[in-house]
């Protein structure tokens, strides 16, 4: 299989035989739209399991069955992970969060391979339910250039699905934490946000440092793939998690099944 692999705004680079780097490029603030989720990270995350799945079949026990990816914003910048979803494509898209974003936070939850979001900016909404659903999360701290994260949805009047919720219940430790993240909207400093347990590292930096760090966790996490039990431990212990994903409204009438099927086809 032959690398770099474009696809829609996203490019999946396998740098050494453990890795897989996926770089999103959406414009320089990497809004999550429909494209790049179904035609760019989805797509993108088939390809390293393939490969990784064709290697594993052949080499359970060797070094080529270890495994781990890194999700990371454009490299040409230090400014953004990713600045949310775009609502001005999801508004017109009443499947999105059923049949697009959902899909694509319960394929990271459960992704058989240790999953690192290298946060080279500003992580806000649904930027940072990206990062939550990932397995680590190592960010610059901000003194090369500032960089926020943040759930923002209560100031700009956005309701949240329930995967967000099962996402911050899972992934954040109590109460005061959740209310702070999603009632109060508070914008973390890197600082912050590691003090307070959604950021397993920083790094003085930018996007380079921070990749370098990510490869460095993913380098120390990735033969917890080669069993090949990862992604069904990651299914029971989030099992709760997935279920209220599965529980975000769903269209119920042809006509809104219709402008679904168009937005996705």
């Amino acid at each position: 299989m032959s690398y770099p692999r474009e696809f829609a705004f996203v490019t999946l680079t396998h740098p050494k035989p453990s890795l897989w780097v996926i770089e999103m490029h959406n414009e320089q603030d990497n809004r999550l739209t429909p494209e790049l989720v179904n035609n760019g990270l989805k797509p993108a995350l088939d390809a390293v399991e393939k490969h990784w799945r064709e290697i594993w079949r052949v080499a359970r026990e060797q070094e080529e069955g270890r495994g781990a990816v890194i999700i990371v914003g454009r490299q040409d910048q230090d400014k953004f992970f990713s600045n949310g979803l775009d609502l001005d494509h999801v508004v017109q898209d009443p499947g999105f969060m059923p049949y697009t974003f959902n899909p694509l936070l319960a394929r990271l939850l459960t992704f058989p391979l240790p999953i690192i979001a290298a946060i080279n900016g500003h992580c806000f909404a649904g930027g940072m339910m990206l990062s939550l659903a990932c397995d680590y999360r190592v960010m610059t701290d901000g003194t090369k250039r500032r960089a926020w994260m943040c759930m923002n949805e209560v100031h700009f009047g956005g309701a949240w699905p329930l995967s967000f919720t099962a996402i911050l219940r899972a992934k954040v430790g109590h109460h005061q934490l959740q209310r702070k993240i999603a009632l109060e909207g508070h914008r973390f400093t890197p600082q912050e946000a590691l003090a307070d347990g959604l950021l397993d590292h920083l790094v003085e930096g930018g996007t380079k440092e921070v990749l370098a760090k990510a490869e460095e966790i993913a380098d120390s996490v990735c033969a917890n793939s080669r069993s090949g039990v990862l992604g069904l431990i990651k299914r029971d212990l989030y099992r709760d998690t997935l279920e209220y994903i599965g529980l975000d409204l769903r269209v119920i009438t042809p006509y809104a099944e219709d402008e679904v099927a168009k937005a996705r086809l």
